[in-house]
């Protein structure tokens, strides 16, 4: 380059057509990283000497050597952040720049750098012939580099690399909506809902760990009132603990003017993201990035925003029809108990048993495959139905006082394949495997034994299903603890005493003993209702 053609940047600013690109720096702003390779040294003197204090859109220049196209090459592998190179065309070889240029684009994949060649030789690679086939920006002859001209060539190459870099993040951003609205979709419980938010707006911005806090208003529609905090990462988790988000809380009054607004709001502490379902349930979302989100982040939060709220109107939905379920589940199981008061209580305990003895069974890696996510969302609301055959039994055997003689023992063992047979019936009205799937084989397999001595089918071990063996233990554990028109209650030691005698026999070992840790260690309160009827 020829470096006596000079002039001062005042004299240059005029050819960047948008005056507010160029302004005072600002602390903490990511620099353009350009990579300037020459095998002249003073080509690095006199780049540095017109580019090191200039300032594009904020942000000031960072210039980074090498000495050869090899080094470059090296530098680029563990850098993608650089956005342009300034090369040389004629180093170790007469075509090093030429095969770095492809090497950048095939070898490393990275369409968005923007390459300006600069060449001392240029007779050497006829300037059509390289524009024509190599992917650059500009090609220069050094002599033509004054500096006003590479102050030209170096922004309107940076401006080019900034418009790509926002369509490539836009690209990946929707991308990350839709995928993310979609992990959404499949989340159950309004928390889990909350966090995936928070993930998947870190995953937008692509901006590393965000601290991040999701809250709604207790009463919906109230700008006012107290504020549940719904999930919070990284370094306000502490918050999700609370529950309620402090009177005092900072960010109290930004929250309180998004909810009275109904609006996003960007501020220099914090951005505050408004999202409005259609159930009236109203969501605010705090953010704080490290520095001011660019537009096109901003436009991205807006769409997620429209997602989220679609999303939580599914899971509302969901969460209406799974009341529903429950509500019928229960009425049916209240239907079948109302006729033995003396049972009173025992499918809602055995509900109870069955949620956390599976979630056990789980957690210490017993049975993977039979433990699944669905199942445990199924099992415990299933197993109230698993009685729900003696609706079938007539009352002078179901309600007898004392032991049963032989034939009112075979009746009264009906009721197992006849609620299987109801639950089946119904479970195949819907797609997939169901709360009902699960409690037909509850109704039908959980008076079977594990040693193959049981009924309907004398069914043995691992051919019992999963479900049906765990409530098997959690009936014949309540049934014990608890008066029933035969016999009076047992108490707990006893009864732990008659489980772990029948282990491998009556009862599957794995379950036993997740059922007597459970007891021993939560010591659920129902416990000392039990022990107060002897």
């Amino acid at each position: 380059m020829n470096a006596s053609t000079t002039c001062d940047t005042d004299d240059v600013n005029w050819m960047v057509d948008d005056s507010s690109d160029v302004v005072v720096p600002v602390q903490d702003v990511l620099p353009w990283r350009i990579l300037i390779v020459d095998d002249d040294t003073d080509i690095h003197a006199v780049t540095h000497l017109v580019l090191d204090s200039v300032i594009y859109k904020g942000r000031p220049m960072e210039l980074i050597s090498a000495y050869s196209a090899e080094q470059a090459f090296e530098v680029l592998s563990v850098d993608r952040d650089i956005a342009l190179v300034l090369l040389d065309v004629v180093m170790e070889t007469n075509d090093a720049g030429l095969v770095l240029v492809q090497r950048i684009r095939s070898e490393l994949n990275n369409p968005l750098i923007r390459i300006v060649l600069r060449t001392g030789q240029p007779g050497q690679a006829p300037e059509e012939r390289v524009i024509i086939d190599f992917d650059i920006n500009d090609y220069r002859a050094k002599t033509e580099l004054t500096k006003q001209r590479l102050f030209t060539t170096v922004i309107a190459a940076l401006r080019a690399y900034e418009g790509l870099v926002t369509i490539e993040r836009n690209r990946i951003g929707l991308s990350r909506i839709l995928h993310g609205a979609s992990n959404l979709y499949e989340l159950r419980s309004l928390q889990e809902f909350a966090s995936g938010v928070l993930n998947q707006v870190n995953a937008i911005l692509d901006l590393g760990a965000l601290g991040s806090l999701c809250v709604s208003p207790l009463e919906p529609g109230s700008s006012t009132g107290e504020l549940a905090v719904l999930a919070a990462t990284e370094q306000y988790s502490v918050l999700a603990d609370q529950q309620i988000l402090p009177v005092h809380h900072p960010w109290q009054a930004l929250i309180r003017q998004v909810l009275r607004e109904q609006a996003s709001l960007f501020t220099t502490d914090a951005d505050v993201l408004f999202v409005h379902a259609s159930q009236g349930r109203e969501f605010v979302i705090v953010l704080t990035p490290p520095w001011p989100l660019a537009d096109f982040q901003r436009d991205l939060l807006g769409i997620f925003c429209d997602r989220i709220a679609a999303a939580f109107d599914k899971l509302h939905m969901y969460d209406q029809l799974q009341r529903g379920q429950e509500a019928t589940v229960v009425a049916l199981a209240d239907l079948a108990e109302s006729r033995d008061a003396d049972t009173g209580g025992h499918v809602r305990r055995v509900s109870i048993m069955t949620d956390a003895i599976s979630l056990r069974l789980k957690e210490w890696g017993k049975f993977p495959e039979g433990t699944t996510s669905l199942f445990l969302s199924q099992v415990g609301l299933a197993s109230m139905l698993h009685d729900i055959g003696k609706v079938a039994i007539p009352d002078a055997v179901l309600l007898k006082k004392g032991v049963h003689t032989p034939e009112e023992r075979v009746i009264m063992e009906m009721h197992a394949l006849a609620g299987e047979k109801v639950l089946a019936r119904a479970a195949k009205m819907i797609d997939g495997q169901s709360y009902l799937t699960v409690g037909a084989q509850i109704a039908g397999s959980h008076h079977e034994h594990f040693d193959g001595t049981g009924y309907p089918r004398g069914l043995s071990g691992y051919d019992i299903p999963l479900a049906a063996r765990i409530v098997a233990v959690i009936d014949v554990f309540d049934a014990l603890l608890h008066k029933r028109p035969y016999k009076e209650p047992w108490p707990l030691p006893d009864v732990i005493n008659y489980l772990q005698e029948r282990r491998h026999k009556q009862f599957d070992p794995d379950v036993v003993d997740a059922l007597i840790d459970y007891v021993t260690t939560e010591k659920p309160g129902w416990l000392n209702d039990s022990t107060d009827e002897h």
